[in-house]
């Protein structure tokens, strides 16, 4: 069964690449190895895989520092192997940006389970990426174009409040803590640094709100995040 997917699977160990990137060609997955950080990132820079499968015990860089660099530029995928026992590095990673982890050793019926569900995840969004343009009450996005409008004239946003209001409308209806909005927009969650996000908010919502006493868009959850009006 031929994928569009093309996966990145950066491991050091070769008989675990090996197996790996066998299995996963066989089930019609395009797939990129490299068995170095640096290698590794190199690939991820001149191919834009969809998917990263990344061990994080490598012998030249930190896998951590891997999730943090691919995510200062791209939200693409990243599912973690880790070596078993290592809780706090599971954390770290997940923390750091990763998506999903599987646990060595494991089975390759478990690690194609977790592609999959990755891969249902990333068809569900280019669905709703599909949509150009988004429209509630006097507030419209249109994302090709990434421009904002009130009332049909444009208002000026900085790149951080862009991200933050695509992601809230992204989730609209879903309460997003103060961690979570972190790790998203900022790509780090574990300082938890809630002083800053209210700062862009209430820059955010100057912008968008014609009432920022009765904001219509962004909801305060108090001492948990926000949330945009999902009616």
């Amino acid at each position: 069964m031929e994928h569009s997917m093309s996966i990145l699977v950066i491991e050091d160990d070769k008989y675990i690449l090996n197996f790996i990137s066998l299995s996963l060609k066989t089930s019609g997955y395009k797939i990129l190895t490299a068995t170095k950080g640096m290698d590794g990132m190199t690939l991820f820079y001149s191919h834009n895989p969809d998917l990263i499968l990344l061990d994080l015990g490598l012998p030249d860089k930190d896998g951590i520092d891997i999730i943090k660099s691919i995510r200062f530029i791209s939200d693409k995928p990243i599912l973690v192997v880790s070596a078993r026992g290592q809780e706090s590095e599971k954390i770290a990673a997940l923390d750091a940006g990763a998506d999903d982890y599987v646990t060595k050793p494991f089975h390759m019926g478990e690690l194609m389970a977790r592609i999959r569900v990755i891969e249902r995840k990333l068809k569900k969004e280019q669905l709703v990426n599909n949509e150009q343009v988004f429209s509630c009450d006097y507030l419209t996005i249109d994302y090709e174009k990434r421009k904002v409008l009130v009332d049909g004239k444009e208002i000026h946003l900085t790149p951080i409040e862009y991200k933050l209001l695509v992601l809230l409308v992204a989730n609209k209806g879903k309460v997003l803590t103060h961690n979570f909005i972190l790790k998203e927009v900022w790509g780090y969650g574990e300082t938890g640094d809630s002083k800053s996000i209210r700062v862009f908010m209430a820059n955010l919502r100057r912008k968008i709100e014609k009432d920022t006493t009765k904001p219509r868009f962004i909801l305060t959850e108090v001492g948990i995040g926000y949330r945009f009006a999902d009616e």
